[in-house]
C-alpha cells in the first residue's frame, strides 16, 4: 500500500503545491489548514508521516506537534517561513524530527519526505543492545533504563541505536546525519544537536560529567556507558 503523508497548511496555494508534489511522488496525501483537526485526524487515522506548518489557526504547529508527540512516533517533517532560529530549535526540542524553510524547493520537499519515510523502516532481525544499564531493543524500538522504560521519538531512538552500536567510537555530526536522518547535504547540524539534547534529557545525562554520551569538541559524539 502506499504510504500515507498528512499535509497541515492554512495557506491554499502552498497546500495544493505540496499536496500535488507528493501526490506525484506516489504519496496518499490528505489535506488540512486547521491545527486541531490535524490533531483529531491523526488520532483517528494511521498516517506514515505529517508535514506540518507553524503558522496555523486554532492550534499553532508547536501545538500540534505536543500533542501528537504524546500519542504517536509518526515522522513530523515541519513546514515554516520563519527564519528565527529559534523557532526551528522550538519544533525539534518538542519532537519534529526535521524542517522545511518556504518557499520550497519542491525536490528537496520531496528528498526530506521520502528520507524521513525511509527511516521509519525496521529490520526486524536486529538485534537487542546491552550497555551499563540500558537496553536497547532495536526492532522494538524500545528502551528500558534499569528496568524502567523510556520514551523516545524515533529519531531519538536511532540516534541511540547508532552511538550506543558504535560505542567508543566518536560520530561525526556529518555521519549521524547521513545514518540517522538519511541525507547529508539537505542536512542541518542542529537536527544533530537538538536530538543529542532531547536524548541527554531524558536519559538524565548531564553533558558536564556524561555518564552516556559524550561531546568531543570539533569532532562529534562519543557513546562510552559507565
Amino acid at each position: 500500500m502506499d504510504e500515507s503523508v498528512l499535509v497541515v497548511e492554512d495557506d491554499p496555494t502552498v497546500r495544493e503545491t505540496a499536496s500535488l508534489l507528493l501526490e506525484r511522488a506516489g504519496l496518499r496525501v490528505s489535506a488540512v489548514a486547521d491545527g486541531r483537526q490535524a490533531v483529531e485526524m491523526v488520532a483517528e487515522n494511521r498516517y506514515d508521516l505529517v508535514l506540518l506548518d507553524l503558522m496555523l489557526p486554532s492550534l499553532d504547529g508547536f501545538g500540534v506537534c505536543r500533542a501528537i508527540r504524546r500519542e504517536s512516533q509518526v515522522p513530523i517533517v515541519m513546514l515554516t517561513a520563519r527564519t528565527d532560529p529559534i523557532d526551528v530549535v522550538a519544533g525539534l526540542e518538542l519532537g519534529a524530527d526535521d524542517y522545511v524553510t518556504k518557499p520550497f524547493n519542491g525536490p528537496e520537499l520531496v528528498a526530506r519526505v521520502r528520507a524521513a519515510l525511509r527511516r521509519r523502516a525496521v529490520d526486524e532481525d536486529l538485534p537487542i543492545l546491552k550497555t551499563g544499564d540500558l537496553e536497547i531493543d532495536i526492532s522494538a524500538f524500545r528502551l528500558t533504563q534499569s528496568g524502567r522504560p523510556v520514551d523516545l521519538t524515533a529519531t531519538e531512538f536511532r540516534l541511540l541505536a547508532e552511538l550506543a552500536g558504535h560505542a567508543g567510537r566518536v560520530l561525526s555530526r556529518e555521519l549521524l546525519l547521513q545514518r540517522v536522518w538519511g541525507y547529508d547535504y539537505l542536512g542541518d547540524s542542529r537536527l544533530v544537536d537538538m536530538a543529542v539534547k532531547r536524548l541527554r534529557d531524558k536519559l538524565g545525562d548531564d553533558p558536564r560529567d556524561s555518564r552516556y554520551i559524550t561531546t568531543v569538541r570539533g569532532a562529534g559524539y562519543r557513546f562510552d556507558a559507565h
